[in-house]
């Protein structure tokens, strides 16, 4: 975005979002013990046994003004603090905002305090590529959306290269604190990159927030992503018009991929508030073990009972992780991606694979054989975004 702001932006950039109450106050109740933490059972072992050195932390609640808590404590004193924020992981509808209330947090304790943004994602991180956030520097992207004030990127914290990287960078510019804003991969990240942390003694605190439109971060605290909200009333707004023009034609289907790798969450409320013929979720998909062709009968059986009833249109949301989602064809990706990890050239990759996994690879299309041979992404995981979901009748 360039320094002129059109008028819409202008208006958008006028709007406050409200604070939530439990946001508003001054006083803050801590709990003890590992109550504090949402783990049962094995999962709270595997835990604690993972991350030794920030397992059963004290967990804080920040109280609203009008409550009454003789056993909360209230912080008076709020000396300058150093943060540093970096965008990880992929876009997502409100990542300027988050920025834009860590800004305010920090100041209104105490004005002395600096946000330094790092530009480019993680990559700016390592790097040490920075940009001071001010009140100027901010003031076109409040209320804009997107990610593009610093820029983002896909890369992981996780190797030990990028960790001391990291550690380095927090280290020379003294942070108090370094948040990063991501989402299922970005915080895991974030927990082992506190955990390292704690144990080098590194003064740096971590701060992992939930901004991803899939909304499948979410616990007893956080309600939903920051972004998913967004993300399903703009595409449900836009699966309307398609169902519209669907019901006004009389004679298309139309498939709408949405966004949505280990979970469903985004097609299954762009359905609730769309209302479109059908919905694929990866959940049922995997749960029921649901082959090629017993997806391709259930839409089939779908389109044949609305052709009975003389309706021949319709509309159907599939996810894009759907793919992963059909035992056969996760099973062909995991013999492809070992095999990329072996060296072996794309060229010779089918001669490779296992029979069944060769003649379901030579069953499919040209084009789709060609997207399933892309190299994983940074997470290991297929490139479910560049992969047609179509099924061979």
């Amino acid at each position: 975005m360039g320094n002129e702001m059109s008028p819409l932006q202008k208006h958008r950039a006028e709007y406050r979002p409200e604070l939530p109450p439990w946001l508003q106050g001054t006083a803050v109740k801590v709990e003890y013990g590992d109550a504090a933490i949402a783990a049962d059972g094995a999962d709270a072992h595997v835990i604690r046994r993972a991350f030794p050195h920030t397992y059963g932390q004290r967990l804080a609640h920040f109280l609203p003004k009008t409550a009454n808590a003789p056993d909360a404590t209230v912080i008076t004193e709020h000396p300058a603090v150093r943060v540093g924020v970096v965008f990880s992981g992929r876009q997502s509808p409100g990542g300027h905002n988050v920025v834009w209330g860590l800004y305010n947090a920090i100041n209104s304790h105490n004005p002395s305090s600096e946000l330094i943004g790092f530009l480019g994602g993680t990559d700016g991180l390592f790097a040490q590529k920075t940009l001071e956030i001010t009140e100027e520097v901010f003031s076109s992207y409040k209320n804009q959306g997107g990610y593009y004030m610093l820029g983002r990127t896909r890369d992981q914290i996780r190797t030990t290269e990028q960790v001391k990287a990291a550690m380095t960078t927090c280290q020379a510019l003294k942070l108090d604190a370094l948040v990063i804003i991501g989402g299922v991969t970005s915080n895991t990240d974030a927990a082992q990159l506190a955990e390292t942390f704690a144990e080098s003694k590194c003064s740096t605190k971590v701060v992992g927030v939930p901004v991803t439109l899939n909304g499948d971060l979410k616990n007893q605290f956080v309600e939903t992503t920051v972004g998913f909200d967004t993300i399903c009333k703009v595409n449900s707004q836009l699966i309307s018009n398609v169902c519209t023009d669907a019901l006004s034609a009389e004679k298309y289907y139309y498939f709408i991929r949405l966004m949505g790798r280990k979970a469903s969450h985004v097609a299954l409320e762009c359905a609730l508030q769309s209302h479109p013929n059908m919905v694929l979720l990866g959940e049922e998909v995997a749960a029921s073990k649901l082959t090629i062709s017993d997806i391709t009968k259930q839409i089939c059986d779908a389109v044949q009972a609305r052709a009975e009833k003389d309706k021949y249109h319709g509309v159907i949301l599939i996810p894009e992780g759907l793919v992963e989602s059909i035992p056969e064809l996760y099973a062909l990706l995991q013999e492809i991606h070992g095999l990329h990890d072996k060296g072996v050239f794309i060229e010779n990759i089918s001669s490779h694979l296992s029979p069944w996994a060769s003649a379901l690879f030579d069953f499919l299309p040209p084009f789709i054989r060609k997207q399933l041979l892309l190299h994983p992404e940074s997470d290991d995981s297929a490139q479910l975004s560049q992969v047609a979901q179509q099924f061979s009748l």
